[in-house]
């Protein structure tokens, strides 16, 4: 009896804790979506802003964010996915590969702002790519590569040994088994490990805030060498910034960043589900 009571009493605990968490986040989002909802229209998100921000919309935001995201791609994608296939499948375990994970994993960790500061002195100022997409897009890759990196080489890894068995004892090469074995089988933690990498990316203001983010630019960039305003930055601006900003084009602006946020969230559950149905094991 007193085992139970102890088992009964540990279940109401964790409830409790999780509806500390739990309430408080809906709440938020609560109030987002139904005062943000209100200010959503076709000219909200299609329109520039106007009136020192404080009227027109946020398109010049929405599509700064969506090319900050497409060059953080093309920029961290291929250098973390190739870097984790080399540490999964040909980096011999010695003290040089233990410590390159090790950094990789203390690379995951640091605060953001610090790569906002490291891509301010080496893209902006040494490299002279000036407060441009290009350089806000290569800070947040640095920034998203280690998150790729480490998720990628742990979905390669529990593909089972032998898959690559097989494909040895039938003569294909090394290369050959990864390319049509080991990748299509871990292709859902690879995804999964790219969308949180990119998430993250999404969300963060500090590395943009010295790399690419403009105040105030009613127009959208002709070039990857020109500053553009983006979602996080701007939505700190008008919150901070702009004395007398209406309320409903602050929960506006989070509400089209976390549907970002959310939509890209599902879509990577959707691609994953697809791809974890067509798994062999």
């Amino acid at each position: 009896m007193d085992r139970f009571l102890v088992q009964r009493l540990g279940f109401a605990l964790l409830l409790f804790v999780a509806l500390v968490v739990v309430v408080p986040i809906l709440f938020v989002l609560g109030v987002i979506v139904v005062e943000g909802s209100m200010a959503i229209t076709w000219e909200f998100l299609s329109a520039m802003p106007s009136d020192g921000m404080k009227g027109g919309g946020i398109f010049p935001t929405i599509v700064g964010t969506f090319l900050l995201m497409l060059g953080t791609a093309m920029a961290s994608i291929p250098v973390g996915v190739g870097g984790a296939i080399y540490l999964a499948e040909y980096a011999r375990d010695t003290w040089l590969t233990r410590a390159i994970r090790l950094a990789i994993v203390n690379l995951a960790g640091i605060p953001s702002v610090v790569y906002g500061l490291f891509g301010l002195g080496l893209f902006v100022l040494f490299l002279q790519f000036g407060t441009s997409i290009l350089a806000g897009a290569l800070t947040l890759a640095i920034m998203t590569i280690p998150i790729i990196i480490s998720t990628t080489e742990e979905a390669l890894r529990a593909v089972p040994t032998e898959f690559r068995t097989i494909i040895a004892s039938l003569g294909g090469t090394r290369w050959q088994g990864i390319r049509g074995v080991v990748l299509p089988q871990a292709l859902p933690g690879i995804i999964t490990g790219i969308i949180l990498g990119l998430l993250r990316a999404a969300g963060e203001t500090a590395p943009i805030l010295f790399t690419v983010a403009a105040f105030y630019l009613p127009r959208l960039p002709h070039s990857p060498f020109d500053p553009t305003m983006a979602l996080p930055y701007h939505l700190y601006v008008i919150s901070t910034q702009v004395p007398g900003m209406p309320l409903r084009i602050q929960h506006g602006t989070a509400l089209v960043l976390l549907t970002l946020v959310l939509s890209m969230n599902v879509t990577a559950t959707v691609i994953r589900s697809y791809f974890r149905r067509r798994r062999q094991w």
